[in-house]
């Protein structure tokens, strides 16, 4: 942990999924960490004052503020896979139709997470917004004293009671204060809130915030407005499917003890298993089968025990013919969990499938299989090296989707 002067942030730097670090912390900020399930956090048993921290499969950073102290406690948590790569894997799972490859989004010269986040988010704000801000058609209801648009016939009985004025209406208003630009502008709120942006990209952050500044923020809590990708937007397409990815990130505000935590996570199991999951999808596509990604399912006859394997592929009268499971999780000295093969064992009995297939992050070999003794039930482990140039990875895919689709 380094020290900071008083009034700045004490830093704490940590890798996923590796070993423990000891770090002096107040107990208050070192039970945030463990509450707030950012880390794995607890204390010493022989050094009081100081915690063990191990990070698991969030990576990015955070901010422990107390009240009442000028420093703030920063952990940052940096992923295995290079940044360019994770990009990738987020873009691709956003929208793999979208041209996403590796330099498709620039993150500049920074290596760690959220500053590359924020400089992308950045540039491609700046790109959607080159051409001036995207205007569109928004219904206003509002009280008005001159009749605009349609009267709301039942607003105006219920609130006016039979008076003429002020009216009651609902009119279409061409705006620039519309879905596409809010999550814009709500993105680049969130990022100028987040510890770890440098200096010079929060002040281009700050510029682009100028730009949007007759748009109207979403309020934090509130759903985000829903938009379509179209032919008029489609300069907006890249910095929206980024923006999202900013404001879906787990961020815990408020912990138990009175403090504040702010920051981006996000979860690197969650974004394996979505890029695996819509990469075997895209695949697969034109094959004549359906894919359905966590599908719900039953283990039992009586249809009390649900299970959701991540992908599940099905012929063209609509029967399971496939099923995988993602695992972002190393392979251990004596191989792949076990708990992983009873699990896809579980999800071919109840699906009646002859073969499983379990994908993960990394392995020795890129391909093992395991017949289960008087089951005949064939599991299949692909492991995919996510440190390869993209084509590789993408073809790796196509080559499990194949075996999928061919059986």
């Amino acid at each position: 942990m380094t020290s900071a002067p008083s009034g700045t942030a004490s830093c704490v730097e940590l890798a996923e999924y590796a070993p423990a670090v000891g770090v002096a912390l107040p107990e208050s900020v070192g039970r945030a960490l463990a509450a707030g399930d950012i880390v794995d956090a607890a204390p010493d048993p022989y050094t009081p004052g100081r915690w063990q921290l191990r990070a698991g499969s969030k990576v990015g950073a955070v901010a422990v503020t107390v009240p009442g102290r000028d420093e703030r406690f920063v952990v940052r948590v940096a992923p295995k896979v290079p940044i360019a790569r994770l990009f990738f894997l987020l873009g691709y799972s956003l929208d793999p139709k979208g041209g996403w490859r590796d330099g498709e989004v620039d993150v500049g010269e920074h290596r760690d997470m959220l500053p590359a986040l924020a400089h992308a988010v950045e540039r491609q704000v700046d790109r959607a917004l080159r051409q001036g801000l995207l205007q569109g058609y928004r219904a206003t209801e509002e009280s008005a004293l001159v009749v605009r648009g349609r009267i709301r016939e039942a607003e105006q009985i219920r609130r006016r009671f039979g008076a003429t004025l002020p009216v009651e209406v609902v009119y279409d208003e061409f705006t620039t204060d519309i879905a596409e630009n809010r999550i814009l502008r709500t993105a680049v709120e969130r990022l100028l809130r987040l510890p770890g942006v440098p200096r010079d990209v929060r002040r281009r952050l700050l510029h682009q915030r100028a730009r949007l500044a007759d748009v109207t923020p979403v309020v934090r809590g509130q759903r985000l407005p829903d938009w379509q990708p179209t032919r008029l937007n489609a300069r907006y397409h890249h910095a929206l499917r980024l923006a999202r990815a900013v404001l879906g990130g787990s961020s815990p505000e408020h912990v138990p003890g009175g403090l504040r935590m702010d920051g981006f996570l996000l979860d690197m199991n969650k974004l394996f298993e979505d890029f695996v999951t819509v990469a075997l999808r895209e695949a697969l596509r034109g094959s004549g089968h359906t894919a359905r990604l966590q599908d719900s399912h039953h283990l039992d006859e009586a249809a009390a025990v649900r299970m959701r394997p991540d992908f599940v592929l099905y012929g063209p009268d609509d029967t399971p013919c496939a099923v995988a499971d993602a695992k972002y999780k190393a392979e251990k000295r004596g191989g792949y969990p076990d708990a992983d093969l009873y699990q896809m064992l579980a999800y071919c009995t109840a699906l009646g499938l002859g073969e499983g297939h379990l994908i993960y992050a990394k392995g020795n070999a890129s391909h093992t299989a395991h017949r289960v003794r008087h089951a005949g039930i064939l599991i299949h482990q692909h492991a995919l090296d996510l440190d390869q140039e993209t084509a590789g990875l993408l073809a790796d895919i196509e080559v499990v989707a194949r075996r999928m689709r061919d059986r």
